[in-house]
């Protein structure tokens, strides 16, 4: 049976989400020892990869289970007790035996959290705190994202890819309580995309980011903190 696992994690303290042969302190690599421990070894797929210190409240995984596990509430309620806390299945589903967590994705959601003032010990690992923020300048030129354009200025030097061209359908900028939210929504990214296009917001103008999407120019920006940036959903 092919199942479709959501999942959260708190990446503070992992390395990663993929699974790696040097380390075991991944996301992945937590998964995959629970799951052996359960003598379920297929391998775990997931719809892409985080990097050190980015969340997840809607990563999605797929796995084939062994016959004698048919009781998927059964094995969610195990899993939970048996990774660690700052990761939880949030659903076990039952899907088709063609479904692909990576290949199958038509679309997925990132949003980046920023908090204009001064830093504290409780959401230091969760929130980008910077010291002033033109909300009004952000809201305005996310809009640049939408469309489909080359990120090649946008990507970790060094990216294993065939194509720097996504198409990012949905970027806008609200307010919520406190907090500034970055929600981007594309047919997929780069290596560290969203982190530079969220520093390309911070340092950039209207007219130099431009430049930088359409490649006339390449301004020196730094990605923004991982703490600040998390998976939100995959759709299908």
């Amino acid at each position: 049976m092919r199942c479709a696992l959501t999942i959260a994690y708190n990446g503070t303290n992992f390395l990663g989400s993929q699974a790696q042969k040097s380390s075991s302190n991944t996301i992945l690599g937590n998964l995959e020892k629970v799951l052996s421990q359960l003598s379920i070894d297929f391998k775990i797929v997931a719809s892409g990869r985080t990097d050190k210190g980015v969340h997840a409240t809607g990563q999605v995984c797929h796995i084939d289970l062994p016959p004698f596990w048919n009781d998927l509430k059964k094995l969610k309620k195990v899993l939970n007790e048996m990774l660690p806390p700052s990761i939880q299945i949030k659903s076990v589903k039952e899907v088709d035996a063609e479904f692909h967590a990576r290949y199958s994705a038509k679309k997925r959601v990132y949003r980046y959290i920023i908090k204009e003032s001064q830093s504290n010990p409780f959401e230091n690992n969760f929130v980008t705190f910077i010291d002033s923020v033109d909300f009004d300048i952000i809201e305005k030129n996310i809009k640049l994202y939408i469309g489909e354009h080359d990120f090649a200025n946008f990507m970790k030097t060094g990216s294993d890819t065939k194509s720097s061209v996504r198409e990012v359908y949905k970027a806008f900028a609200y307010k919520y309580k406190s907090y500034i939210v970055l929600n981007f929504e594309a047919n997929g990214f780069l290596r560290s995309q969203i982190r530079l296009m969220v520093g390309a917001l911070l340092k950039l103008d209207a007219k130099e980011l431009e430049e930088q999407l359409k490649c006339k120019k390449s301004y020196k920006v730094k990605p923004a903190p991982s703490n600040g940036l998390y998976l939100a959903r995959i759709k299908y």
